[in-house]
């Protein structure tokens, strides 16, 4: 019988961590194929882009396989990396935006990975996917967004410190953008009920600041992201609890895209396949059945036919249906499992190209996710996190009675 009175934590990191810096400028690469191949007229369903990126002192390596427009120069690559890195707010002395090294060393796709993914001509219906693995989808009902609440509020602390940090709202100007958060989550009867310890850990551009000053900064953004009454007095402040934070970014430590992976998902709630998402283009089945797995899981509990579930797919390179769906509802479901298995492979085609019609991702759309979070943000007008709809659950619940 699982566990109803526990204790769980989950950290986020912010937009300036060295990791999240390699991931929203692989993504804004990821994002410029799309972008400029419309300009150019080429089909995005053969649009393809693999991008890695290393930050250190004063230092962007990026690299990685492409096919698409011309216009995605290393000018062009260069220019957008300083735009992002100005955006992140990195203006100092080890890392700044208007003169780090940027080095870009994109290369053509290999046509033997690019022979198992393409759609089989002339019928253009079938695509491979673009690497084997699994990938899992995860929701429940801890929160409105249907995220687990440790993970969900981790990252709402650090959005909105971001967010008063880039408008210079009072104090909140004197912080960097290179930042960590950590919740411990008290469950009782299952349902999350408060926080006993609280971790942030911030830069601060202001060299004398002191902890006891970062905490009356972040103190007041802290408690208004969490719910009301969830902060006792027997909660545990951590606030910069090794002091100065003032060197921060790529100069304090090197940075590498998809490292991040745990906070990019469920922060540890649920399972991971272990492969990331940032800068890859949605033939890779890494990201785009991830993001599948997590619209599935979304809708079954959106349904009301369980309040928690996991959803696994696999596949394997140059195969386009997955080999297997596995659902797990924690013993919260009012349907059994392999019924709502049967009914996922029904309502949506889970090959890669059913995948990325369904979600519409052959769009620039994916910067925006590089940081806090890929899930439990809301579906914008642009296409943005268009696997957090819940248009899908008339359809489950129909399958499965």
């Amino acid at each position: 019988m699982a566990r109803k009175s526990f204790l769980f934590t989950s950290e986020s990191v912010s937009e300036g961590h060295p990791d999240k810096v390699c991931d929203r400028i692989s993504d804004e690469v990821v994002d410029a194929f799309y972008r400029e191949g419309t300009k150019e007229g080429l089909d995005p369903w053969n649009i393809r882009a693999a991008c890695e990126t290393l930050a250190t002192t004063n230092r962007v390596v990026i690299a990685g396989e492409s096919r698409g427009p011309k216009g995605v120069t290393v000018a062009a690559i260069e220019d957008l990396t300083r735009k992002a890195i100005k955006d992140i707010g990195y203006e100092q002395e080890g890392f700044h935006w208007a003169n780090c090294n940027i080095e870009v060393l994109l290369h053509s796709q290999s046509a033997d990975i690019a022979a198992g993914v393409d759609a089989k001509q002339p019928s253009n219906q079938e695509e491979g996917a673009g690497d084997q693995g699994i990938m899992f989808g995860y929701a429940c009902n801890e929160t409105p967004e249907l995220m687990p609440a440790p993970i969900f509020y981790a990252h709402k602390i650090l959005f909105d410190l971001a967010t008063a940090r880039k408008a210079k709202q009072g104090d909140a100007a004197k912080l960097g953008p290179d930042a960590k958060s950590q919740v411990t989550v008290r469950y009782e009867n299952g349902k999350p009920v408060g926080v006993t310890q609280i971790v942030v850990s911030h830069q601060h551009i202001v060299e004398d600041l002191s902890s006891r000053q970062v905490r009356d900064i972040v103190e007041p953004y802290v408690r208004n992201a969490l719910p009301d009454g969830w902060i006792g007095k027997d909660c545990v402040w951590h606030i910069n609890p090794t002091g100065k934070f003032f060197i921060g970014g790529p100069d304090g430590d090197t940075g590498l895209t998809g490292r991040k992976i745990i906070v990019d998902t469920y922060g540890g709630a649920a399972p991971h396949g272990g492969g990331a998402f940032s800068g890859k283009d949605p033939t890779k089945v890494d990201r785009s059945a991830a993001y599948a797995a997590r619209y599935l899981a979304k809708n079954v509990v959106a349904s009301g036919i369980a309040d928690r579930c996991t959803i696994q797919l696999s596949y394997a390179i140059g195969v386009a249906k997955p080999l297997s769906i596995y659902v797990d509802t924690y013993g919260t479901g009012k349907v059994d499992e392999a019924a709502i298995e049967k009914a996922l492979g029904d309502v949506m085609d889970l090959t890669p190209r059913g995948i990325r019609s369904h979600l519409d991702l052959n769009r620039p759309i994916y910067a925006r996710t590089s940081a806090y979070g890929h899930f439990g943000r809301p579906a914008d007008n642009e296409g943005g996190f268009s696997w957090e709809k819940t248009d899908l659950a008339p359809k489950i619940v129909k399958a499965v009675a």
